[in-house]
């Protein structure tokens, strides 16, 4: 008897939840009795990396009256930037047949919806869907996939233009790029292409596993003046050793998120990540809700953040222009 009191408790706390959002019928019908909403959540990196993306997404969940363990289950999975762990996270949620998949990054995206055309995928970030085939269109996605876009690759000429106002005398730039992750190929050929534009000569240094990373430092020893780094999850889970690398050679660098410049990166400019983890939670609601993903549209950022290592400068003996630190939403010291 106390047990089924239990049972009928929770399940009226989870059906109160659920009214308080609306779409009753729609939630109640998806929902069998006793049994919790479960959310796959694989990051495209470590855990310490995207800790908070991670609290961002729960905390909107839970606004969203989600709250973890009681009226929904997050299984977290964590890939460290390799590719076959793309595949086997996929094949994991599958097999635990969760009811919405969350995912970020291209190559881990482009995985999960290989191993399932049925579960609903919402991408926290990827830099261009369309391109890479994730959706038919940002209006009407199709399918089951939707999500955010960065739209990293329409930010490369900026981050090089800001680059160049550190380093007036830029002449010759690094990219470095996992080519394993079909969106840092696009990401590269953009680079290229504002590298020409400004004049400035380019090395490619392409990258496939963390054992490339030092070597690829090696060939551009007294070469490069500059390293723009492409954000991805491979290049994530070992910007420390990134930076430490370009530090080293005295390299000023150029990346797309706030982790990197927290881990030492002198710059980033780019989407703001947690607002883009935020309303990732909006997405997921809906979906458990009852909407089809291929009817939501992908959005796009609506914040960008310029931030600047001082310290990194500093140990650079780089003076930032004024114009430029007063443009900073954010300086770290």
């Amino acid at each position: 008897m106390a047990a089924h009191a239990i049972r009928t408790a929770k399940a009226a706390r989870v059906h109160h939840a659920h009214r308080r959002r609306g779409s009753v019928a729609a939630r109640g019908a998806a929902q069998q009795p006793g049994k919790l909403r479960t959310i796959g959540f694989a990051g495209p990196s470590t855990r310490s990396a995207e800790s908070e993306l991670v609290a961002a997404f729960a905390q909107r969940l839970h606004e969203l009256g989600w709250i973890e363990n009681r009226t929904v289950v997050i299984e977290y999975r964590w890939s460290e930037g390799r590719a076959e762990r793309f595949v086997q996270i996929a094949a994991e949620f599958v097999r635990l047949n969760v009811d919405v998949i969350v995912a970020s990054g291209t190559p881990q995206v482009l995985a999960t919806k290989q191993a399932t055309s049925v579960i609903p995928i919402v991408f926290a970030r990827v830099g261009d869907p369309v391109a890479n085939g994730l959706v038919a269109s940002l209006a009407r996605p199709g399918g089951n996939v939707t999500g955010l876009s960065s739209q990293t690759d329409d930010l490369t000429g900026k981050r090089l233009e800001l680059l160049r106002e550190v380093v007036p005398s830029l002449r010759r730039v690094a990219i470095l790029a996992n080519v394993d992750n079909p969106f840092s190929v696009l990401e590269v050929g953009e680079a290229q292409a504002a590298a020409r534009t400004l004049n400035v000569e380019f090395d490619t240094l392409e990258i496939r596993r963390a054992e490339d990373i030092t070597p690829a430092f090696e060939a551009i020893k007294g070469r490069a003046e500059a390293l723009y780094v492409c954000p991805d999850g491979l290049v994530n889970a070992n910007r420390i050793r990134i930076n430490t690398l370009a530090l080293g050679a005295r390299l000023p660098t150029m990346h797309g998120y706030r982790d990197y410049v927290e881990a030492a990166g002198l710059m980033a400019y780019g989407a703001n990540l947690p607002d883009l983890y935020r309303r990732s939670a909006d997405y997921v609601d809906k979906i458990l809700g009852g909407a089809n993903p291929g009817d939501i549209p992908v959005e796009q950022p609506t914040k960008f953040d310029l931030i600047i290592n001082l310290t990194t400068a500093k140990a650079l003996s780089l003076t930032i222009p004024e114009s430029l630190l007063l443009r900073a939403n954010e300086l770290i010291e």
